[in-house]
């Protein structure tokens, strides 16, 4: 178990130095503003054993472990791309088939973007990029926040880099490029903010998918039962749809564990059914679509129809819609594990079902509009149609749960206004559950359905959603592999002008038809970035006003040393965002209410750029000089996959850690060469632990800074409008800091202090 040793001022020359330096220093001094307040202590030789080890479990994981966890993934991964084949032909053939080799440049296409982007791409390149196992657009960003120091809030400390999913393993070779790299982001503010902009926007068109996805997916599912009834409209097919959504979104509370299990038999049911109707017409209509293979039908397509081929990719891109889970949840199993499902089972069983239709395609060329469910012999038609009902319930369940684990990750960086996150599992930690979102995303999905009635122009949204992800996920991937891992530059063009260009191509095709469908996406995630810049802009404006405004360590022991100042019996916990020194609220709060419990604790909740910090590495404490005052500085470290846990286990862990850093402070007095001396000490610290247990027992009281903000007189308009109307108002109506971190109402207090940023 790891202990927090306290910094030690003997060691810190410049100990006197000011603590009222502008913050813009900030960036090159850090924490070596070596005085009692700024200087975190050094941690304990032997930290972060748990997490190597951890790793080093998941790396010799048995084959029997991955192959169970690939029969999950299947489950909770395939999904999305799974269910593509119901409606990938008819978009992409809106007015019909004007030549029967048509068929077979389309199937070319499809064939090499399922093989270059979810196989080569995500299988091979993009999932190695992961972040202790952890997936997704944040993922990625905090992987390059840890590499180069392009975070935009000062909150970075030397201590971090201790932790032991921290450091990122490097080679050595090819340094010169990576050097220059990370130099040009760490000192340009432009690339900063536009790395985060980046972020956000990935962000936002992830949660766009997670609307998009159960309208396409249960709406292209219920509009098979047309073809076994002439009575059912398409007005009765959206009602119905609906319906199923509602009830979708109405489970999610329950958490998809208790569900969990059932996917994967529906989705392996489904690709069999698939893959296996699929090779059946393969065999009965037209087994020639084979030379399909050769690239020269993409040409002599494009050929016949120019800008018709050219939109027509609009449509073709939907069979790799979904992709972007194979990296999302990877979380949840493990690279090898999904690595195996998507190539021993989706792969195949897709290939398949695209080659059957196209067979099928060959000679009834008139029923290109209802490809999928046409194409079923007549004894599987209903078994089928029940299957892709429960399937697209699947896809639709996969890319809700994203949306929550990605909402998750953008709270940790202040990314996101507070919304309560509702561990729904305490067996698998990803789990979440955001009642606010999970509402927000029903409202979004019934609007969608019911206004836009057909899969064509809901394919349309789709389409730019999916390339958009695709595209900033290419871009991140190669800042990585030219700054964290220094691949050979000839690999780096190869995946630009392959991978890269055919993603471009893709995105200029969808891009078209923005009018039919496609501004969609592109306005909800203007609409989401809005929202999510206004609250990190106001988030980093508030960071910037404590740092400038903190008590200086003379001005404490100034407030220390007043006669008017009352020590009454307890325990009380002070939140700050600050990480560095004592936040101005404080000074505030004794003017008003001149009275200071027994032991006060200063604590700041802050997230690092990983996934999880090991219980034994979250707690860093030291102690505010004079000793006498018994106060103390406590930062809680988590990772944006961490569970904040309730208060009542929160407080006596984090009591049993500053109990253990005031004996660790006795362990430094074994060698005083004098024993009087050192058993005096060792008995003043005996006392001091019995001042935090009688403390502790005698009650905690919790301290809320509330703060309101304004723009500061003389601001411009835009500012003025920014902080004054846009942030108090999502902060009025969106949950209050003491209800996300579960504190107890009867034992709070909050302070209030107006901000001028």
């Amino acid at each position: 178990m790891e202990l927090d040793r306290t910094a030690d001022n003997d060691h810190f020359p410049d100990f006197q130095e000011s603590s009222d330096d502008s913050s813009r220093n900030l960036p090159e001094r850090k924490l070596r503003r070596n005085d009692s307040l700024d200087v975190e202590s050094r941690t304990v030789p032997g930290a972060g054993a748990h997490g190597h080890k951890a790793a080093g479990a998941a790396a010799t994981a048995s084959w029997g472990v991955i192959l169970h966890l690939a029969f999950q993934s299947v489950g909770v991964v395939y999904g999305d791309i799974g269910t593509s084949p119901l409606y990938v032909y008819a978009s992409t053939f809106t007015e019909g088939i004007k030549h029967n080799d048509d068929v077979l440049g389309v199937l070319s296409l499809i064939l090499y973007t399922l093989t270059l982007i979810p196989l080569l791409k995500y299988v091979f390149f993009v999932l190695q990029a992961n972040d202790n196992g952890e997936g997704g657009t944040f993922a990625l960003y905090s992987l390059l926040c840890r590499y180069a120091k392009i975070g935009l809030i000062p909150n970075e400390q030397v201590e971090d880099q201790e932790v032991s999913n921290f450091q990122v393993e490097l080679p050595t070779n090819r340094l010169k490029m990576a050097s220059s790299l990370k130099s040009k982001l760490e000192n340009s503010r432009p690339a900063k903010i536009f790395l985060l902009f980046a972020t956000m926007l990935g962000t936002s068109m992830v949660i766009g998918d997670g609307v998009l996805t159960p309208s396409i997916s249960v709406l292209s599912a219920v509009g098979g039962i047309k073809n076994a009834t002439s009575t059912m409209t398409q007005d009765k097919i959206v009602w119905i749809s609906a319906a199923i959504l509602v009830c979708l979104f109405i489970v999610q509370r329950f958490g998809t564990h208790k569900v969990g299990y059932s996917f994967a038999p529906i989705i392996c049911i489904w690709f069999a059914l698939i893959g296996g109707i699929g090779f059946y017409n393969f065999l009965k209509f037209d087994p020639a679509v084979i030379k399909a293979v050769n690239p020269k039908y993409i040409f002599d397509y494009f050929k016949r129809n120019k800008k018709d081929a050219w939109i027509s990719l609009g449509g073709v891109v939907l069979a790799i819609t979904g992709t972007e889970a194979l990296f999302a949840d990877v979380g949840h199993f493990t690279v090898m594990s999904i690595r195996l499902s998507m190539c021993c089972v989706a792969y195949p069983a897709l290939v398949s079902a695209y080659v059957g239709q196209a067979a099928f395609l060959r000679k009834h060329i008139d029923l290109v509009s209802d490809t999928f469910f046409s194409s079923i012999p007549g004894p599987l038609y209903w078994p089928t149609f029940v299957v892709a009902v429960l399937a697209s319930i699947v896809a639709s369940q996969a890319m809700i749960s994203g949306t929550f684990s990605i909402i998750q990750q953008s709270l940790s960086y202040g990314c996101f206004p507070r919304v309560k996150v509702v561990h729904t599992s305490s067996k698998y930690e990803g789990q979440v559950y955001i009642p606010e979102v999970n509402y927000l995303l029903m409202l979004a999905c019934l609007g969608v359905t019911l206004g836009f009635k057909d899969t064509t122009r809901i394919g349309n949204a789709y389409g730019i959603a999916v390339v958009f992800v695709m595209a900033l996920t290419s871009s991140f991937l190669v800042l990585i592999m030219i700054m964290i891992w220094k691949s050979h530059v000839l690999v780096i063009i190869s995946y630009v002008l392959t991978i890269g260009l055919l993603e471009l191509f893709y995105l200029s095709s969808v891009l078209y038809k923005f009018d039919q469908g496609g501004y969609l996406p592109l306005a909800f995630s203007a609409f989401l970035m809005t929202i999510m810049y206004i609250w990190n802009d106001v988030h980093r404006r508030k960071y910037y006003y404590e740092l400038e405004h903190k008590i200086s360590p003379q001005k404490l022991k100034d407030i220390a040393s007043l006669t008017t100042l009352n020590r009454v019996p307890g325990l009380a916990l002070f939140y700050s965002e600050l990480v560095q020194g004592i936040p101005p609220i404080f000074k505030h709060y004794l003017a008003n209410i001149p009275t200071l419990q027994r032991v006060l604790i200063f604590v700041s909740f802050k997230s690092l750029p990983i996934s999880k910090v090991p219980m034994e590495e979250r707690f860093l404490f030291r102690r505010v000089e004079p000793n006498d005052l018994n106060v103390f500085r406590c930062v809680v470290r988590y990772g944006y996959r961490d569970i904040i846990h309730e208060q009542e286990s929160f407080e006596r862990v984090l009591v049993e850690r500053l109990k253990m850093l005031i004996e660790e402070e006795s362990w430094k007095l074994q060698n005083d060469d004098d024993d009087d001396r050192a058993e005096e000490r060792r008995k003043r610290i005996g006392e001091e632990i019995e001042v935090v247990d009688r403390a502790w027992r005698d009650g905690i009281v919790h301290l809320i800074g509330q703060n309101e903000v304004v723009a500061s007189k003389g601001s411009g308009l835009a500012k003025r409008v920014l902080i004054n109307y846009a942030y108090n108002a999502l902060r009025r109506n969106l949950r209050q800091s003491e209800e996300v971190f579960y504190i107890p109402r009867k034992r709070m207090l909050k302070v209030g202090m107006t901000y001028e940023l």
